[in-house]
């Protein structure tokens, strides 16, 4: 799948919360300019990739024992906001940590959200997403 109008989406606010330019914020983490320095740097970056409609980048950023084969966004569901409401750990000098966060969409017309609780560690120097518990 392609991604969804990334020309325009470069111009535009970040996905992920921060108040940057998309292409001075999470895009540079897409395309592999650079990593993410903490966990909570790595979930809003995968949240932007939801976002933009970059499954690639979702599948680089998942740790090798849980990551899937394969990974098909919803085209019809727009992810419209991101709250990180807890962190642990995961920060420059650690190995793992934890972030929590409410992600809200619209699909169909009816906003939604997603809360998870989700557990990042390191893989070969860099963050990577581990797995999630819903909450």
């Amino acid at each position: 799948m392609a991604r969804r109008d990334s020309r325009r989406a470069e111009q535009t606010a970040c996905p992920c919360g921060q108040g940057l330019p998309y292409a001075d914020c999470c895009r540079r983490l897409h395309i592999g300019e650079a990593d993410a320095p903490t966990a909570e740097a790595l979930m809003r970056s995968r949240y932007a990739a939801f976002a933009v409609g970059d499954p690639e980048y979702l599948l680089r950023s998942w740790h090798t024992s849980t990551r899937p084969a394969r990974l098909r966004l919803d085209p019809g569901q727009r992810w419209i906001g991101l709250e990180v409401v807890d962190t642990e750990r995961g920060g420059l000098f650690d190995s793992a940590g934890t972030v929590e966060f409410r992600a809200h969409y619209r699909e169909a017309g009816r906003p939604g959200t997603v809360t998870e609780r989700s557990r990042f560690v390191r893989e070969d120097g860099r963050w990577v997403y581990l797995d999630a518990v819903s909450t």
